[in-house]
């Protein structure tokens, strides 16, 4: 052993990824001697059992028996509960921070800020709510523990035990990341099928609270898309801010050194920035206003959730129709396109050119509908359109919305 038995966990720990690379990510996750398997199905499982055992016979290591367990439709893993609904904070884990006593000193706070940190993901707008005793670890800071302090190591407190199950992502499905800034700090959320995947935010840095908002807004992106990178790199997505100006950015020609880098970073991701209003913006703009002492705005049985479905932006799924977007879609109107997109002349010359670089973006769904990027392509077809215009007129919350509204409304559901 190099350097002594010091090195031995870090040893162990490449060995065995060594001998899992090939299945690491893919169904085997393995940290030291935890080794964790997940699996679709009952037969792949079994699949995968017998790979993963044989691996482990051949390179002659040994699981002890009463030590493992098979065959979980929940397990522990590395302070998380991982489970078919999602990943969620171990409660065992969570006891020992509810009886952490008040920090005395500097050391005190890096601890229980450390152990609250490794949740971090599952709290909402965390960058917020430490921001108070983080404050008390600078050099030029007195100790002096403040009724912001208190309230800020009470709330983490709650929020470790009323967190939300997040939900596993999908590598097939598109990603939407709802950026929001202001002089506080900076927010985002990870979302997928209008399900939350991830939070994140952080404070300012003290050269940070001199940008003008343009900038902030911008750096709120570059922070998100760094932060993702292992889920947006590579894969196409959506980012959502409600910063009007933001969307006209890559048409702007005179752009200071700092923009210019940050555009520079983002031509390694391939997605489209669109204009969010702040009102349809509730999770990542609490993320980055909310003050400390707001325990109205808890993530608690996920009522940031519930602000979007109250906006009818979230997909709601039933068993005759699928809310999608701002638009009503029924099972007997996708019927209706499917049987139209086959009469329409373009789009039956688009599915013949399907998986060519003439219909880059097309792809036909399960459902056996043609679909530009996950929009619908609406056939020529009077009787389709005028329901699409009336449903677009008459949705809830729309007050009537203008002719530029309502196309823009329509232009998220349908191509």
């Amino acid at each position: 052993m190099p350097f002594g038995v010091t090195n031995a966990p870090a040893m162990f720990m490449d060995y065995m990824n060594r001998i899992f690379q090939p299945f690491l990510d893919k169904f085997v996750v393995v940290f030291i001697d935890d080794i964790l398997i997940y699996s679709r199905t009952p037969e792949e499982h079994r699949e995968h059992l017998r790979l993963v055992l044989e691996i482990l016979k051949a390179k002659q290591l040994y699981a002890k028996i009463s030590k493992c367990e098979f065959w979980l439709d929940e397990v522990k893993f590395l302070g998380h509960v991982i489970s078919v609904k999602g990943i969620a904070i171990d409660p065992a884990k969570v006891e020992s921070v509810l009886q952490w006593e008040r920090p005395r000193t500097v050391t005190d706070i890096w601890s229980f800020v450390g152990l609250a940190g490794y949740y971090r993901r599952f709290i909402e707008g965390f960058s917020k709510i430490v921001a108070p005793l983080t404050q008390l670890t600078r050099k030029e800071k007195s100790f002096i523990w403040t009724n912001a302090c208190e309230r800020s190591f009470d709330e983490l407190k709650k929020r470790l035990t009323t967190s939300p199950v997040l939900v596993f992502p999908d590598s097939g499905e598109p990603f939407d990341v709802y950026c929001d800034a202001s002089h506080q700090g900076l927010g985002c959320v990870l979302m997928q099928n209008r399900k939350v995947v991830a939070y994140a935010s952080r404070q300012l840095k003290n050269h940070e609270r001199n940008y003008p908002t343009h900038d902030l807004e911008l750096a709120v992106v570059v922070f998100a898309l760094k932060i993702w990178r292992h889920y947006l790199y590579g894969a196409w997505f959506s980012v959502f801010s409600d910063h009007k100006s933001l969307k006209y950015l890559f048409d702007q020609k005179e752009l200071n050194i700092r923009q210019r880098r940050w555009m520079e970073f983002q031509k390694d991701y391939d997605f489209q920035l669109m204009y969010h209003p702040r009102k349809a913006n509730v999770v990542a703009d609490a993320l980055s206003r909310k003050s400390i002492h707001m325990s109205s705005m808890m993530v608690k049985e996920l009522e940031l959730v519930e602000e979007f479905r109250d906006l009818n932006l979230c997909v709601e799924l039933a068993q005759d129709h699928i809310s999608c977007g701002m638009i009503t879609i029924t099972s007997e109107f996708l019927r209706q396109v499917g049987q139209k997109q086959l009469q329409d002349v373009k789009l039956v010359k688009l599915l013949g050119l399907l998986g060519t670089k003439k219909a880059v973006g097309f792809e036909m769904g399960g459902d056996g509908i043609l679909r530009f990027k996950g929009r619908i392509c609406l056939p020529h077809d009077v009787e389709l359109k005028r329901v699409v215009m009336e449903e677009g007129h008459n949705i809830r919350l729309s007050i009537h919305p203008g002719m530029t509204k309502m196309y823009q409304d329509l232009k998220k559901t349908f191509w």
